[in-house]
């Protein structure tokens, strides 16, 4: 017991900083990931192809081989000297906006053609139909797949560790190695289980309460009520 008390403060320090790098890569990833979807749907050209060409590079490489890259990249090409911890943060980054720019694809894919009809004859603009009715319908499709990325982020956390992230990863590391005892690893283990329980149970709580409210003439409109169902959120089909 003793033992443990000693290295639980190392392992909480590490635990502080993983914690700041889930959270920023959040901060970052999740709205940089909705221009790049509407840029792979957008009717122009070169910015759809540059949004493709974003996503299969970034979804296509490993994450840890990104870090290796960014992380010797901007030293030896730019002369900018940069600590692991931005580094690990952008690239986190980069690389979750393009996967939630796959799930807000697909979730704004899966709205029915009818719901721009609808819009189209109610003299809506592009861009009153799309961020009036279209992504608030979207962003409660893609909650549970959001969800689970955000589980797969507690986890990824641990190969900020490879670029000497002093992370939970690294100092369990090297704690076992110093006194060749396998106990940093079982509660660093129990901490990416706890982090990952809290994120799943925050999750949930979001997918089972609607947290997009829109308003419209002092009404609100949420998913449990007959105004979203009937009414300005969700635009019947024409006819």
């Amino acid at each position: 017991m003793s033992y443990i008390q000693t290295i639980t403060p190392a392992l909480l320090q590490g635990a502080i900083i993983s914690l700041e790098l889930f959270a920023l890569t959040l901060i970052f990833s999740l709205p940089l990931g909705l221009p790049i979807a509407l840029g792979e749907n957008s009717k122009l050209s070169p910015l759809r192809w540059f949004c493709k060409v974003y996503v299969l590079v970034f979804r296509g490489t490993p994450l840890m081989l990104q870090l290796f890259f960014f992380y010797y990249f901007f030293p030896i090409c730019l002369n900018i000297r940069m600590d692991a911890f931005p580094t690990a943060v952008i690239t986190f980054a980069l690389n979750y906006a393009a996967y939630f720019a796959e799930i807000y694809r697909g979730g704004i894919k899966s709205i029915e053609a009818g719901q721009y009809e609808a819009a189209h004859s109610l003299g809506l603009s592009r861009s009153q139909t799309l961020f009036g009715i279209i992504l608030p319908q979207t962003f409660r499709i893609v909650i549970p797949p959001i969800s689970n990325e955000i589980i797969v982020l507690v986890k990824d956390t641990a190969l900020a560790s490879a670029i000497a992230l002093a992370d939970i990863m690294k100092v369990s590391k090297s704690i076992v190695n110093r006194d060749g005892s396998l106990m940093a690893y079982v509660i660093a283990a129990a901490m990416y289980l706890a982090f990952s329980f809290l994120a799943t149970c925050v999750m949930e709580r979001l997918e089972k309460k609607d947290v997009f409210v829109r308003r419209k003439g002092g009404l609100e409109c949420t998913a449990g009520n007959e105004e979203y169902r009937e009414g300005f959120c969700r635009l019947p089909g024409p006819g």
